[in-house]
């Protein structure tokens, strides 16, 4: 549900994510760049870019994409044939839905293939997930099943074509104005470039171990926790829905660990 329905229920966390590479243990576009478009080799170039400020997100992904000439239908079948699950993302999922703790998909992908690959990887409960993310549309005098024939539509105006923050900052400033009522915690699990618009809007990111992500938050002084997988933010979710660890003891934890270097620490113990 979309703000501020979410609210309705009170929930004690609100957790957003990241899709690609972060729910999934491969990127979806990256394998369709790599696999369909102009390859690996000048994709990573323009992700370096991207960190380093030389073009935008938007630009970059949307040359990604544009280099991609296979059929739609064609590439969401070949998606689902080739992109994985993070094998703890499920028995999270499960739980999130008994503790209502929702969960929202905040992705610089798209809408459709990321709704397929929820339902083909977690089942029907994969239609419950709100996801905010681009859209797709046929091309000019052409149709999404014809080669050639579909594009991007991005969710916005901005360098990033999706900029995160611009659905999670309206839950802070709900919060903000009505101080008396009781806040949620709100999460972020992120791994790459297309999650730096988020980086800094909730109370505790979880960025994953040896990927983009950590390189932008350690240079801007960002502070974050590290995950492998699913099962550490799975538990460290849990330890902070019961009480038994704090968003602040946790958020010590990463800057300690980044500060000494040591990210193959496992965040939870």
């Amino acid at each position: 549900m979309p703000y501020p329905q979410t609210l309705k229920e009170n929930p004690r966390i609100i957790f957003f994510t990241d899709f690609d590479g972060t729910i999934t243990l491969e990127d979806s576009n990256d394998w369709l760049t790599d696999n369909l478009g102009f390859g690996a080799e000048r994709r990573k170039q323009g992700n370096a870019d991207t960190l380093n400020n030389k073009v935008t997100f938007r630009d970059s992904f949307w040359e990604m994409m544009e280099s991609v000439e296979t059929p739609f239908p064609e590439c969401i079948q070949l998606l689902c044939e080739n992109i994985k699950l993070d094998p703890y993302f499920k028995d999270f999922y499960q739980w999130s839905r008994e503790n209502q703790v929702p969960v929202i998909v905040l992705s610089s992908g798209m809408t459709p293939i990321i709704r397929s690959l929820l339902v083909h990887l977690i089942g029907p409960e994969g239609n419950d997930i709100e996801i905010v993310s681009n859209e797709v549309v046929d091309k000019a005098g052409k149709t999404k099943d014809q080669a050639d024939g579909w594009q991007l539509k991005f969710h916005d105006d901005s360098g990033f074509g999706h900029d995160k923050s611009l659905t999670i900052r309206p839950y802070a400033e709900h919060f903000a104005s009505r101080p008396n009522d009781p806040r949620p915690t709100m999460l972020y699990a992120g791994d790459g470039v297309s999650d730096l618009s988020a980086a800094r809007e909730t109370d505790l990111l979880f960025a994953k171990k040896g990927h983009d992500l950590i390189t932008y938050c350690e240079r801007e002084g960002i502070p974050f926790t590290v995950f492998e997988d699913w099962q550490s933010i799975f538990a460290t979710t849990r330890d902070i829905l019961e009480g038994r660890r704090s968003v602040k003891g946790v958020a010590e934890e990463g800057v300690e660990q980044a500060q000494e270097g040591k990210q193959d620490v496992e965040t939870v113990k």
